[in-house]
């Protein structure tokens, strides 16, 4: 097919018989980008291949281990960033207030704050992503002019921006500027951005925000390849080059404690993503994919054992193959981490990494047939609903009509129903009142921000514990 595809928006029907055929035919896809080939258990040398010999004694892993700076205090923030950074972390996700995952707090969204929490951090040493937010177009200039006066080349730094308009229409059910005014503005911004020659993750297809209010797996990859799409037609209006432009897009969703089914969706998003460059003749590269762990599956009662619930989703993301990785903290649902909770989340992460082993297998759920079988089902389903928002006129089109949310609702209440009837609730909250004694920083939570010339049906972050209370 040929890259005209993208402006029709006519992507053919790919049975799961199909996306099973490639899957067994093509396992490189579903690696992260830089992983080796499969090894044999017997070729394994751990205690070798687990160092970084450059940091004697130092785990390698083969992920970057995320860290949120989420707090509204900056300087506050810039201490937990150092304390992370200290112990082990090697990437920073920046969530700016008005963030869909911020939930209700986040860093003040203004340029002195973000410098005030990096202060002394040495960026050129980690991985750095700006999450989504309300004025991400804006905090590219931010960054690049921090990097200017702490004199760091930003062509050697590891950076995201996460740009994605339709999670921030869907997550806070407004634009701050028309669909029309956004898609003429994007291409000269992408024209900069390119202009700066800058090697980073700019636009994001982002899933979390469908993840948190209660879509299907397939609802959340289906929105995230028709968000990928208007990525690209942003960059052929642009002017440029689609093979150039495909390694500028990255990918965010959430993994939750269901294992298979969270491994399946991240393999099942690398196979999607390379059938989505074939059709639009895209010579493929791999997709860049950013995990965090779901938000919709804690508890505000019994929250230890939402420790459990982090872990088992941090091992599903590292299984799957995702390239960054951020735990929220268990205590989430209850406000603002403290400091052991943060560090719980974190070392969560650092275990998995340094005494799993995890990170030396290039895809270690790759020999099961019934993960494929379920990988090949996800994609199916999450490229019918793919090609249902292309029908409807795209992914920003569709939300402002309403028709993703219908789906994403009925989805939500369709689930709520299945736990109903099979007397599944969520282990530890039944019957447990919420512990007040637990620390948490002091910070008020904040609305997300509501204004904007053109509006939709919000997507808010609803956890099944608070549903099913309710």
């Amino acid at each position: 097919m040929e890259a005209a595809i993208i402006n029709t928006g006519t992507f053919p029907p790919i049975s799961r018989a199909q996306w099973l055929e490639t899957l067994r035919a093509g396992g490189a896809a579903l690696r992260r980008g830089d992983a080796p080939p499969p090894l044999s258990y017997s070729d394994l040398q751990f205690e070798n291949l687990r160092q970084n010999g450059s940091q004697p004694g130092a785990v390698a892993p083969g992920w970057t281990i995320v860290q949120r700076v989420d707090d509204s205090d900056a300087k506050r923030a810039n201490h937990q960033a150092q304390d992370d950074i200290a112990g082990g972390a090697t990437g920073l996700a920046i969530v700016f207030e008005g963030a869909p995952n911020a939930f209700g707090y986040g860093l003040p969204a203004r340029p002195e704050a973000l410098a005030a929490a990096l202060h002394n951090v040495q960026l050129n040493r980690i991985y750095l992503r700006i999450d989504v937010h309300p004025s991400s177009r804006a905090s590219v200039d931010w960054i690049v002019e921090l990097m200017r006066r702490k004199k760091v080349d930003p062509a050697r730094l590891s950076l995201s921006f996460g740009i994605d308009p339709a999670a921030i229409f869907a997550g806070n059910g407004s634009l701050r500027m028309s669909i029309e005014a956004l898609k003429a503005s994007m291409p000269p911004s992408l024209a900069h951005f390119f202009a700066m020659g800058i090697p980073a993750v700019l636009l994001e297809a982002d899933g979390r925000v469908m993840h948190n209010a209660g879509a299907t797996e397939a609802q959340e990859l289906g929105v995230m390849l028709a968000s990928a799409v208007s990525h690209l037609r942003m960059f052929q209006e642009a002017r440029q080059p689609l093979v150039y432009a495909a390694p500028h897009i990255g990918f965010a969703l959430c993994a939750d404690q269901d294992q298979l089914l969270s491994i399946a969706k991240i393999r099942a998003l690398r196979r999607l993503w390379a059938q989505l460059q074939e059709a639009c003749a895209i010579p493929p590269s791999p997709a860049k994919v950013h995990v965090e762990t779901s938000y919709r599956m804690l508890s505000a009662r019994g929250v230890e054992t939402n420790i459990l619930r982090n872990t088992l989703a941090a091992f599903s993301a590292a299984a799957g193959g995702a390239d960054t990785i951020s735990v929220l903290p268990h205590t989430a649902p209850l406000g603002l981490a403290e400091s052991k909770a943060r560090e719980l989340a974190r070392n969560a992460q650092l275990v998995l990494a340094g005494e799993t082993h995890l990170s030396l297998f290039a895809d270690p759920q790759g020999s099961s047939e019934d993960l494929e079988i379920l990988t090949a089902s996800l994609c199916e389903a999450a490229w019918e609903e793919f090609r249902q928002i292309e029908a409807e006129g795209g992914l920003l089109t569709s939300l402002a009509a309403g028709k993703v949310q219908i789906r994403v609702i009925a989805a939500r209440d369709s689930r709520l129903q299945k736990l109903r009837e099979h007397g599944s609730g969520v282990v530890g909250a039944s019957g447990t009142a919420a512990d007040d004694s637990i620390a948490m920083l002091k910070a008020d939570r904040r609305e997300a921000p509501s204004d904007g010339v053109v509006f939709c049906e919000s997507l808010p972050p609803v956890r099944l514990e608070e549903l099913l209370r309710g």
